[in-house]
């Protein structure tokens, strides 16, 4: 088993990290990783650096660099070695671009296998996988907004594309166990994304709005809202109306923060704040300051995972704290699954027998149950077909002491449905911190 550890130890690894940064992103597909006298394998890759879910793919060309040494000499099937070749492509977290970079890589690139990190882009790229028969293996998307966006069906699934990640009903379930532990109205004002995700979050059968009521919850909606709005005037005097004492949903980052910035000039003060998405990154807690204090949120994935890398041995916290002395940067959770989709990748092209034969791929994937670094990857024994459903617990980020490495830190406060996640506190409301 190799450990990629060393391949970044430089006398200026930080140095040497923006230099391999530079060099995937102007290639967009990346030399070295092709051995001239064999043929290569080709994996197309679609991820977000740029845009509203660039956060997302913060880690991706750092992973990249990783790979570049571990597949140096090829990939090791059948006691062979087969040269790789991984074509990249940013998406620019734009929908439309998604169906051309999907485009390009299986119709002209003529890729063996397509992973892909962005959710957005999962659906136009599993439409042409299924079609021309590449197999394709997509995360960090919702199973509801994976299977539904193209009509799928639980007991079948699709004939080549598969996804890895929970459900929206996983992080609602989380939501309310953690809403449970302290004392609030039960009124919750929520507003989603206009987009496949945050149409997942609020789909009325499999979504927030059926399993908040079941849990005994009231909700008022602010609808959904497009990417580019900057005004949540409305929907603050709804739930102000409402009386709201939590607020939820489905947004990224940047939108929270204008709507924060909003609900503060107009006096709306609930007493939790917890949004999928939101408060994944600490970008997101330094863009508001001492008021990103006490936001709570799913946790995919953090350093107390106690789950290890297929691919290179380390442990969840050994990851994370090689990420943070080769980039100076705080551990984000997409690190984990980011690198575990990597390990689904490689481990299916592994056991297919024939990495070429991309029935043999897609076979493998279906068969797959593997241990990696966000936990169990089980599609084998998954009652949702084409899906392997993964860990979830909620958290709550807080101020660090004074001193700390970081100004916030994610505590895991609930693992109701991940019981093998390890505690770190309980849920504090937000008028209780300081």
């Amino acid at each position: 088993m190799t450990d990629l550890r060393p391949s970044l130890s430089t006398s200026s690894p930080r140095r040497q990290f923006l230099k391999s940064s530079l060099a995937l992103t102007a290639a967009g597909s990346l030399p070295g990783f092709a051995i001239a006298q064999a043929k290569s394998l080709r994996i197309g890759y679609i991820t977000a650096l740029s845009g509203p879910r660039a956060p997302f793919g913060v880690s991706d060309q750092w992973h990249l660099a990783k790979l570049k040494e571990l597949l140096k000499n090829g990939l090791e099937v059948g006691g062979k070695r087969v040269p790789v070749e991984i074509v990249l492509k940013d998406n620019q977290s734009d929908p439309n671009r998604s169906v051309q970079v999907a485009s390009e890589l299986v119709l002209r690139e003529k890729v063996d296998l397509l992973l892909v990190q962005d959710g957005d882009a999962a659906t136009p790229a599993g439409q042409l996988c299924d079609v021309h028969g590449v197999p394709m293996i997509s995360t960090m998307s919702p199973w509801q907004a994976f299977l539904f966006a193209r009509n799928g069906k639980v007991n079948k699934g699709f004939p080549f594309s598969f996804n890895f990640f929970w459900g929206a009903d996983d992080v609602v379930n989380t939501f309310t166990a953690l809403w449970d532990s302290v004392k609030t109205s039960k009124s919750v004002g929520t507003l989603y994304i206009d987009n496949p995700p945050g149409a997942a979050f609020a789909d009325r059968l499999m979504g927030m709005p059926p399993a908040l009521n079941k849990a005994g919850y009231r909700e008022t909606t602010g609808g959904f809202f497009k990417v580019a709005t900057d005004d949540f005037s409305n929907q603050i005097a709804t739930f102000k109306k409402a009386n709201a004492d939590i607020v939820s949903g489905f947004m990224y980052e940047s939108h929270f923060a204008t709507f924060w910035r909003q609900a503060q000039q107009q006096g709306f003060k609930p007493e939790v704040c917890t949004v999928a998405a939101a408060f994944l990154f600490p970008s997101a807690l330094k863009a508001l300051g001492a008021a990103g204090n006490g936001m709570s949120t799913e946790v995919w994935w953090t350093p107390s995972f106690p789950f290890s890398s297929s691919l290179t041995g380390q442990s969840a916290t050994e990851l994370a704290a090689e990420w943070e002395k080769s980039t100076g940067n705080q551990w984000t959770q997409p690190l984990g699954y980011v690198h575990a989709l990597w390990e689904v990748g490689l481990g299916a092209l592994k056991t297919a027998g024939d990495p070429f034969d991309r029935k043999g791929v897609r076979d493998a994937i279906q068969n797959m149950t593997l241990d990696t670094i966000v936990g169990k990857v089980d599609f084998k024994n998954s009652p949702i077909k084409s899906v392997a459903k993964t860990s979830l617990a909620g958290g709550q980020w807080r101020r660090s002491a004074d001193g700390a490495k970081h100004p916030f830190e994610l505590v895991v406060v609930n693992n109701t449905l991940a019981p093998a996640i390890p505690l770190g506190g309980k849920l504090e409301l937000l008028s209780q911190l300081k």
